[in-house]
C-alpha cells in the first residue's frame, strides 16, 4: 500500500561508515534526515550530489566498490550494495527518508541490459520498502509518439516497476539533456562544432523538448518535497519542441558557427550512428540507441511539472548551451581541439544563427 512520506526530526545526527571513517552531519530544520543516492558517480548523481549537501540531510551514496569509489571522491559517504544483490541493500538504505534511482544499465554494453535494469528495479523498490523509506524519486525518460527504442523502452519499465512498488515513487521524464557530460549533449554539441557541413538525415525532423541541466537537477531537488501520497510521474520538457536539425543549428550558432546541411533522408539511425561515433567523442553503443529512440517525436505527454513543484520556468536551449560549453572549457583533448578548430575555418560564420540546408 502507497504511503506517505514521513521525515525524522531535524537536528539529529547521524553516524555512517564512509570507507573505514564515520562522519556526523547536522540537517537542517524540515529537510529530509538521510537521502540515499544511487548512479552517484554518473553524469546525473555528479552534478546532483554537491546540491543535495548544500541543502542540508546526510547523503549516502550507493557503490558497489566503496573503496574505489572513496579513493575517487573522498569527501562523499560511500555506502556498499549492489542492485544484483538486494541483501546487500538493506544497511544502506536504513534510516532513509528518500531514495534517488539515477542507475541505468545500457553503458554496461552486455546482452540483457534491459532484463537485468528491470531486476534491479524491482530488488531496490523491494529493499526500499523493507527498509520503511519514505519515497523514491527516479529520472526516467520521455515516452515517445511512435514505438520506442530498446532505451527509452527500458527506462519507462523500470519507471513502472518501480511505481508498482510499495514505496510512493515519483517518475521525472527528460527528453536529452542539455549538460556537460550528457550523452546526447555530447553528440549534438560535437556534430555543431566539428563539421562544417553534415547530412540531415529524415529522423533528424523529429521533435523534443530539450531541457537544461540545471533544470534537471532543480526538478529532482525539488522532488523531495511535493506532496506524494501514492506514485506518480511528471514530463519535465524544456520550454521549446525543436526539430533535430534546429537544435544543431542554434548549438552551431551559439558557437558563432553556420554549417551547410545536406538533406539526405534514406539514412537509417543504424548508419547515422557510425558517421556520429566518428566525429564526436559517444561511445558507438550508447550513441546507436540514443539515436534509434529519434525515429518518433519526444514531447511531453504530461506536462505542468514546473508549476506544481514551484519551480520557475525551464531555461532556453542558448543559455543551456553556453552554461555546458562554459562548463566543460578547456576538458578537449588536442585532437579535439584541433578537428573544432579546423571546423571554425571552414564553417561560415553565424550572424542571425541560422543556417543553410542544401537538397
Amino acid at each position: 500500500m502507497d504511503r506517505a512520506p514521513t521525515n525524522r526530526k531535524a537536528g539529529h545526527a547521524a553516524e555512517v561508515a564512509i570507507s573505514g571513517r564515520s562522519r556526523s552531519l547536522e540537517v537542517k530544520s524540515g529537510m529530509p534526515l538521510r537521502v540515499l543516492l544511487t548512479g552517484a558517480s554518473g553524469f546525473i548523481g555528479r552534478n546532483l550530489h554537491g546540491l543535495l549537501v548544500e541543502a542540508g540531510p546526510e547523503v549516502r551514496c550507493l557503490t558497489r566498490k566503496p573503496e574505489e569509489a572513496f579513493r575517487l571522491w573522498p569527501d562523499r559517504c560511500w555506502v556498499r550494495g549492489d542492485l544484483g544483490a538486494p541483501e546487500s541493500l538493506a544497511a544502506a538504505l536504513e534510516g532513509c527518508d528518500i531514495a534517488y534511482y539515477l542507475v541505468h544499465g545500457m553503458g554496461s554494453h552486455r546482452p540483457g541490459w534491459a532484463e537485468e535494469e528491470l531486476r534491479w528495479a524491482r530488488n531496490f523498490a523491494r529493499a526500499a520498502e523493507l527498509a520503511g523509506v519514505g519515497r523514491i524519486i527516479y529520472l526516467g525518460g520521455v515516452a515517445p509518439q511512435g514505438p520506442p527504442s530498446e532505451h527509452l523502452l527500458s527506462r519507462l519499465n523500470t519507471g513502472a516497476v518501480l511505481r508498482a512498488g510499495a514505496v510512493p515513487t515519483l517518475e521525472l521524464r527528460a527528453g536529452m539533456i542539455i549538460g556537460a557530460g550528457s550523452a546526447s549533449w555530447t553528440i549534438v554539441r560535437d556534430l555543431a562544432a566539428r563539421l562544417p557541413a553534415m547530412v540531415l538525415p529524415a529522423w533528424l525532423s523529429h521533435k523534443s523538448e530539450p531541457v537544461a541541466l540545471a533544470d534537471v537537477l532543480a526538478a529532482l531537488q525539488a522532488g523531495a518535497h511535493l506532496e506524494l501520497t501514492e506514485s506518480t510521474w511528471w514530463d519535465i520538457p524544456g520550454p521549446e519542441a525543436l526539430s533535430g536539425r534546429e537544435i544543431l543549428l542554434r548549438l552551431a550558432a551559439v558557437m558563432g558557427r553556420r554549417p551547410v546541411l545536406l538533406k539526405i533522408p534514406f539514412i537509417t539511425p543504424r548508419l547515422s550512428s557510425h558517421w556520429i561515433r566518428l566525429v564526436t567523442r559517444a561511445d558507438y553503443a550508447v550513441a546507436r540507441e540514443l539515436v534509434e529512440g529519434l525515429t518518433s517525436d519526444l514531447i511531453a505527454s504530461r506536462p505542468g511539472y514546473w508549476e506544481a513543484a514551484g519551480l520557475p520556468p525551464p531555461i532556453g536551449l542558448e543559455e543551456a548551451a553556453s552554461r555546458a560549453l562554459a562548463a566543460e572549457a578547456g576538458t578537449l583533448s588536442r585532437a579535439g581541439r584541433f578537428a573544432e578548430n579546423l571546423a571554425g575555418w571552414l564553417t561560415p560564420r553565424s550572424q542571425a544563427g541560422s543556417g543553410q540546408v542544401r537538397r
